[in-house]
């Protein structure tokens, strides 16, 4: 005779969070599997990829680690844009703040990672505090126009000569050398690959499990109707603070990942630019979906990339005009477009089966 024993709550809750997030898992084991797939397409074996040898796999590598930090960032300015409704000019100073912090640390003040990491999410910390200070006081474009003001000022300190020593001024900040073997992108690139794809998927996650959460939920409502939502009792300040502190950290993370990668630290991710870079990409996935920040991320860096190796100085027009193609016919980006006419494109294969005589 057997006996059934019922499953713990536990084990319920685990089975569920699987079950909801099988696509973003899918995605993560074929992301690990990836670089071993494109070696033996090279014709080398595994132990390349671990090796750290010259092919495909690697330059791939290095690649896809740009895209997960773009991903990272772009998750930071979804978050309060498309979930909170902030609309921020002066989102690349979070970036950059981590960006220049982790060099600085590195470079002129010898820490280690781990009081590096300590600084940056304290900086980000401070950053998003300032940034609520005018929260109370001005919203909508007024809102946009103060922060980008905050971000040039951020912008003209680190190109300003007094500061030459530590940020490099325009030429940027250069010979950063990352303390930890384990961080290194020339000699462990698999080794970083698998730690920013993991901080991309973690974040991802925490993003989903806030905007499910009654915060996320009030932030929402704060977005499409912030007076209804005060009339309800809320006070949406300190909601939107804490988007805006998780968004800060966040970006700030983004630049310090962004830093161990990168030899340089270019003074054009402190600008208006790099903010706009944000908006595109999470307009081209998808405003407020959260995955269409990774679709939007992976579409902006692989269209720069590749539009730049073939066709040159005339990229810029290219990707532009890829741009206004989208809005055109993928109004609510990739994934947003994809979620608004799921079912129509349900009902239209249903049809089609029916003609076909395979479904009844």
């Amino acid at each position: 005779m057997q006996s059934t024993i019922p499953p713990t709550e536990t084990g319920r809750e685990a089975l569920r969070l699987f079950k909801e997030n099988r696509g973003p898992l899918a995605m993560l084991l074929a992301l690990i599997l990836f670089p071993f797939f494109v070696a033996l397409l090279d014709g080398q074996g595994p132990t390349a990829v671990l090796n750290n040898e010259i092919g495909n796999a690697r330059f791939l590598q290095g690649l896809l680690i740009e895209i997960f930090i773009l991903a990272i960032y772009a998750l930071s300015y979804d978050l309060i844009l498309g979930i909170t409704g902030l609309l921020s000019f002066g989102h690349a100073m979070f970036f950059a703040v981590g960006a220049y912090l982790t060099g600085i640390a590195f470079k002129s003040f010898g820490w280690g990672v781990g009081p590096t990491l300590a600084a940056v999410i304290v900086a980000g910390i401070v950053q998003a505090l300032l940034f609520g200070l005018v929260l109370p006081r001005v919203k909508g474009i007024t809102f946009a126009l103060v922060t980008l003001g905050f971000a040039s000022v951020f912008e003209i300190i680190v190109k300003s000569n007094e500061m030459v020593a530590y940020t490099g001024a325009d030429v940027g900040l250069q010979g950063v050398v990352v303390p930890a073997a384990w961080l290194n992108t020339s000699n462990e690139r698999f080794r970083l690959y698998l730690i920013v794809l993991f901080f991309t998927f973690f974040v991802y996650l925490v993003y989903r499990r806030f905007v499910d959460s009654p915060t996320g939920r009030v932030c929402i409502a704060t977005r499409e109707n912030e007076g209804r939502a005060q009339m309800l009792g809320y006070n949406t300040f300190y909601f939107k603070l804490t988007a805006l502190i998780l968004s800060s950290i966040t970006a700030a993370m983004a630049g310090f990942f962004h830093t161990v990668h990168q030899p340089i630290v270019s003074p054009a991710v402190a600008g208006l630019g790099w903010t706009v870079a944000a908006l595109l990409m999470i307009l081209m996935g998808g405003i407020g979906t959260l995955s269409g920040a990774l679709v939007g991320a992976a579409i902006f860096r692989l269209l720069q990339f590749y539009l730049e190796r073939w066709f040159g100085g005339n990229a810029t027009f290219l990707i532009g005009l890829v741009y206004v193609l989208l809005v055109m016919f993928v109004p609510y980006g990739v994934v947003g477009t994809w979620q608004a006419r799921r079912l129509d494109i349900q009902r239209g294969r249903e049809r089609l089966l029916r003609l076909l005589h395979l479904r009844p």
